[in-house]
This record gives structure tokens, C-alpha cells and sequence, in this order.
């Protein structure tokens, strides 16, 4: 019988992955974005904001040294990977389908935080739900964010039940 290699993370290689995931997916974004003109709407741009916010956390998380204080990050980025799941939904099934998505709750959350004014280039809005909604490789750009939210709630539940 062939031996099998079961490498057991720990929470901090979770969140680094968790981390590196999410930075490298808002720049894999910002290259479409910028390199080949898929302009974002705001539903996409609500989706950077809470894989920015992932990363982030993720990244304390990879320096706390406190089960308590790597339990509150897990549950933390597990609630907004599931807010990102409800975006990428709602992008897909609703905004994609509107001409317009101006005033829509991701419209608020994102000129609300100002990130669109502070930093264009990241967070500007520059197409509404209808013209955003392109594929990449066949599949919808959002169902990509949408794996990735899904590979991330699983991350977090791992590192708040690590197998015993």
C-alpha cells in the first residue's frame, strides 16, 4: 500500500492561505479590471471590499497566538465570506438582470465607506449590473467569487473545528 501525505494545517497556514486567496483574487480583479477593461459594478466592487476584509483578517489571524483571539478572526471572515456568497448570488440572479444597479444596497455600502473616492483605481464603480455581467474561461465572473467564498467559509469552519 502506497503511504499517503495528510499534512494537518494548523489555524495560522489556514489563515495564510485564507489571506494569500483573497489578495491574490482582488488582484487577479484588478488585472482583468485594468488590462482587459472588465469594468466592475458595484455588486463586484462590494466582493473586493469583503475579500480585502477577508485578507486582512486573515492576516492578524496568521500572528495571533490566542485560540479565543483565532476563534473571533474564523467566525469573523466566516460571516463575511458568507456576505460575499449572498453578493455573488445576488450579482448573478438580480443586478445582472437590472439596467441599472445605482442605489442598490452594494451601491450604498460602497460610496458609504468612500472607498470608491479614496481609492478609484481599487474601488471605483465604472459599469452598471448588465455590463458587468462577462465570463471568464465560460463562467461567470461571479461564480468565480463565488467558489472562492465558498473555499473560504470552508477555511474558517476548519480552523473554528479543527478535526481532533
Amino acid at each position: 500500500m502506497t503511504p499517503v501525505l495528510v499534512v494537518d494545517a494548523g489555524p495560522r497556514q489556514w489563515f495564510g492561505a485564507m489571506a494569500l486567496a483573497c489578495f491574490a483574487s482582488v488582484g487577479a480583479a484588478l488585472v482583468a479590471q485594468h488590462g482587459f477593461d472588465m469594468r466592475p459594478c458595484p455588486w463586484c466592487i462590494l466582493q473586493r471590499v469583503l475579500f480585502v476584509a477577508i485578507g486582512l483578517l486573515a492576516l492578524g489571524g496568521v500572528f495571533a497566538r490566542s485560540r479565543s483571539v483565532q476563534a473571533s478572526i474564523a467566525g469573523s471572515t466566516l460571516l463575511l465570506a458568507i456576505a460575499a456568497v449572498a453578493a455573488a448570488l445576488h450579482q448573478h440572479f438580480v443586478a445582472a438582470q437590472s439596467s441599472s444597479c445605482n442605489l442598490t444596497l452594494a451601491d450604498r455600502i460602497v460610496s458609504g465607506l468612500h472607498l470608491d473616492t479614496a481609492m478609484p483605481a481599487i474601488f471605483g464603480v465604472t459599469a452598471s449590473c448588465a455590463d458587468a455581467a462577462v465570463d471568464v474561461l465560460g463562467i461567470p465572473f461571479e461564480f468565480w467569487s463565488l467558489a472562492l467564498s465558498a473555499l473560504l467559509i470552508a477555511a474558517s469552519l476548519r480552523v473554528l473545528w479543527p478535526r481532533r
